[in-house]
């Protein structure tokens, strides 16, 4: 769990989505988080704080006492032994959902509410601060609420895009604030790095309506491209997806020959790890221009396409490489000696190895291998994704 030992201060203001906090709560907590929870009175009046109590299992500050909870977590405080410790408590300020008031109280350095007290002492003592806006999309846009998310954003404040829907901007989905969290509080030789991951299916059209694809989802390959935004890294994932994707910039694309050239594009503008996760088309063809009549005998001239890997390698020959390789119905020993003859051709760092039959399944079982080693793993493609770029970490220090 990314957030195993770390102590987060979730400051609760007067927005209606703290109706949500609770919810949030648990997303923190689910990922090792221990979560303190200080709400102001308007937030009081939307959620009770004994539900975020209950949440949270600890008690939530509702009041600044003599006990100058604003310095216990977010500042130094002086200890029995009279010796004084730097540093805090929490390890991250963490306001969500933040108000276009709350916001405009930090950019001018105003502490009248229990929240604002704890950013200004947050600030002031290096501690980070998050911040997820929920208003009205016309407070959103207003030019004093930008110019404030820009000031407290060039102060180091992460701010947490909200979701933009039905004339609101919305508190952002749960997994996306405590995706964020991770990133801020995750130490890894990672952070800053690029990184340009292959995902999913192609579509080699055959005419205007048919295609000729895989069953790949794509759902290992955004795993890993979360994971490696997670450890602070500046992601670029090449796809064939629909869905929306908030931890890397995406670049979307049709056919094998598209994924190819997009890919290409993309390292020689800088790349310190690939990962070729895509189930790239090995064949395409010449599509026909109309609509193949149905009913009738038809034989396709299939065209063989690159090996991505190759040419990446070329452009980048100083780069951490990741290959996959899918296989069926073959032994452990003999998927192994496949992956390192692919390793060993193409210049690869890394390589991992599947049955092709969990195409599309939320769990896998991959060999991770190297020249010298490999070993098993299996569990969700969100776990295995973490085994992944652990093997990174080791390969780039």
């Amino acid at each position: 769990m990314a957030l195993e030992g770390k102590t987060i201060a979730m400051g609760v203001t007067g927005s209606i989505a703290a109706v949500e906090c609770v919810k949030l709560v648990h997303e923190l907590r689910r990922r090792g988080a221990e979560v303190h929870v200080v709400m102001t009175d308007a937030a009081e009046k939307i959620v009770h704080p004994w539900a975020l109590e209950f949440a949270s299992g600890n008690d939530v500050v509702t009041r600044i006492t003599g006990d100058v909870e604003h310095v216990r977590f977010c500042g130094g405080v002086e200890s029995e032994m009279e010796e004084f410790r730097s540093g805090a408590e929490a390890d991250l300020l963490l306001i969500a959902p933040s108000t276009a008031n709350t916001v405009g109280k930090i950019a001018s350095g105003v502490d009248d509410t229990t929240v604002t007290t704890f950013a200004t002492t947050a600030l002031g003592s290096g501690i980070p601060v998050a911040v997820a806006p929920a208003m009205h999309e016309p407070m959103y846009d207003h030019p004093g609420v930008e110019e404030n998310l820009d000031k407290i954003q060039s102060w180091g404040v992460e701010v947490i895009p909200p979701k933009i829907e039905e004339d609101k901007a919305k508190l952002a989905d749960r997994e996306d604030i405590a995706m964020e969290c991770e990133r801020l509080l995750t130490d890894s030789p990672l952070t800053g790095k690029r990184v340009v991951v292959t995902s999913g299916r192609t579509e080699e059209a055959v005419d205007p309506v048919r295609v000729l694809t895989t069953r790949s989802s794509g759902k290992m390959g955004r795993a890993i491209a979360e994971e490696f935004y997670v450890r602070g890294a500046d992601v670029t994932l090449v796809h064939n997806y629909d869905g929306e994707v908030r931890y890397a910039e995406s670049v979307d694309v049709e056919s094998a020959h598209d994924m190819i050239d997009a890919a290409i594009r993309e390292v020689e503008e800088g790349c310190d790890v690939f990962v070729s996760a895509a189930a790239i088309s090995d064949y395409t063809v010449e599509p026909e221009s109309e609509k193949i009549e149905s009913g009738r005998d038809l034989v396709l001239e299939m065209q063989k396409v690159p090996k991505l890997v190759d040419r990446v390698r070329e452009k980048v020959p100083e780069a951490y490489i990741v290959g996959f390789k899918a296989e069926t119905d073959v032994d452990r020993d003999s998927l192994i000696e496949e992956a390192r003859e692919v390793m060993r051709r193409a210049d690869l760092d890394l390589m991992v190895a599947n049955d092709a039959s969990v195409m599309g399944e939320d769990d896998t079982t991959v060999e991770v291998v190297t020249d010298d080693w490999s070993e098993a793993f299996r569990g969700s493609k969100a776990d295995v994704a973490g085994v992944i770029v652990d093997s990174v970490e080791r390969g780039l220090r």
